[in-house]
């Protein structure tokens, strides 16, 4: 059970009981992946040290974080104990993590072991693993690791900038889908890329309408530039926010206007403020209300 590690780990940080912890794990690495499952374990692990009264840090890595503590700014002289969460422990990065904090007491939880002989692993004083010993696997840590409420599932459905051309200098498609993309990525939300383009030979693609359909039906939201991104989220009966992505409006106004849908901006009055009143009428019973009215089997 991943409870059962942290229990493991927290038993062997009694003796000697640390000083001060610096709390790593391959979302620390500058070049290394900052995976859900590896910050979730960052997260159980840090829970169970702050309730246990271990003071602790965590090292970020700069390109995911940058304003954050890291491996780098970190000075090994403030800790005497590290634990390294989570992941594989194999590669180079550990080396470098071994002789920059090589008079700390290095422990690692919740981790694959490649190779018991390698030196990224034998450099640990203690390696609590999931699998790749001769004991059985445990559950990972990121099992059981304390969440909070889930944000909203949307799609994402833009024409892509070099599309349309048949509107010629009216297209705004690269500006409009630059200012939605920023502004999403500072939403607290689960982005779906999706495309009403079907092909048959490219997995990541629907290969039927009803295939689209039966993911817009899934998703609390989609915003979208494309016409049939509109029609058909309406269709599934989830809301969506349109933004038209010609100058002045065109097809994608059209169709809103068709459906009597309110959630519509244009190139021209494209802005944070206007996505944000939309997003939380979407998101609202009586958006949600309205999206439902416009389905259809």
């Amino acid at each position: 059970m991943a409870d059962d590690l942290v229990a493991e780990l927290l038993t062997a940080l009694r003796a000697p009981r640390p000083r001060r912890l610096l709390l790593t794990g391959w979302f620390s690495f500058r070049d290394g992946e900052a995976t859900a499952g590896d910050v979730l374990a960052q997260r159980l692990v840090s829970t169970a040290l702050t309730r246990a009264g271990v003071p602790h840090d965590t090292a970020w890595s700069p390109v995911f974080r940058p304003d954050a503590l890291s491996l780098t700014t970190a000075d090994p002289r403030r800790y005497d104990t590290l634990v390294f969460v989570c992941g594989p422990v194999h590669g180079p990065q550990f080396d470098l993590l071994h002789r920059g904090f090589g008079a700390c007491r290095r422990l690692a939880v919740g981790v694959s072991v490649v190779d018991p002989a390698d030196p990224a692993v034998t450099g640990f004083s203690e390696v609590l693993a999931r699998d790749g010993t001769p004991a059985p696997a445990r559950r990972d840590l990121a099992a059981t690791a304390p969440v909070g409420p889930l944000p909203p599932v949307v799609g994402v459905v833009l024409s892509e900038g070099q599309g349309q051309g048949e509107y010629g200098d009216r297209r705004r498609h690269t500006e409009v889908n630059a200012r939605l993309t920023d502004w999403l990525a500072a939403k607290d939300c689960a982005r779906v890329p999706a495309e009403t383009r079907l092909a048959a030979d490219d997995w990541r693609l629907c290969a039927t309408g009803e295939q689209f359909l039966a993911l817009v039906s899934h998703l609390d939201l989609v915003v979208t530039t494309r016409l049939h991104g509109l029609v058909l989220a309406l269709r599934a009966g989830t809301p969506v926010i349109a933004v038209d992505p010609v100058e002045g409006g065109a097809k994608v106004s059209a169709q809103a206007h068709a459906e009597d849908w309110p959630a519509l901006l244009t190139a021209d009055t494209l802005t944070p403020q206007r996505l944000d009143h939309w997003w939380t009428w979407s998101l609202s019973e009586p958006g949600r209300t309205a999206a439902g009215q416009h389905a259809t089997s």
